[in-house]
C-alpha cells in the first residue's frame, strides 16, 4: 500500500483516478465496482428523502458505485463486508 503525501493537493494532482471523467471511470469496472467511504450521520441525512432521524455524529459506511450513486448504507464495516460478499463486488476503500 502507498503513503500519501503531506500535501493532498500534490496527491490529486498526480493520481490519475482523480483525472477520471464519470464514464471513464465506469468503463474500468462498469457495475461491478464500488467504494466504501465513511460519513458522518448529518450528511447522511442531507441525501435521505424522509426516512427516520439520523445521529448527527453517528459514523455509517456508505457504499457508492463506479457511477456515483448509493448503493448501501451499513452501520457497521461487517455489515457492508456481508452485503458486499453477497453481490461479489470489487471494492475500493478511500481512506
Amino acid at each position: 500500500m502507498q503513503d500519501r503525501p503531506e500535501n493532498a493537493e500534490a496527491f490529486n494532482a498526480g493520481n490519475p483516478l482523480k483525472q477520471l471523467t464519470p464514464a471513464q471511470f465506469m468503463a474500468l469496472g462498469g457495475n461491478a465496482v464500488v467504494y466504501v467511504r465513511p460519513i458522518k450521520g448529518d450528511a447522511l441525512a442531507k441525501m435521505m428523502i424522509g426516512g427516520d432521524p439520523v445521529e448527527p455524529d453517528a459514523e455509517f459506511q456508505l457504499v457508492v458505485s463506479a457511477d456515483g450513486s448509493p448503493l448501501m448504507v451499513g452501520d457497521t464495516d461487517e455489515a457492508v463486508s456481508d452485503w458486499l460478499a453477497e453481490r461479489n463486488y470489487g471494492v475500493v476503500s478511500l481512506h
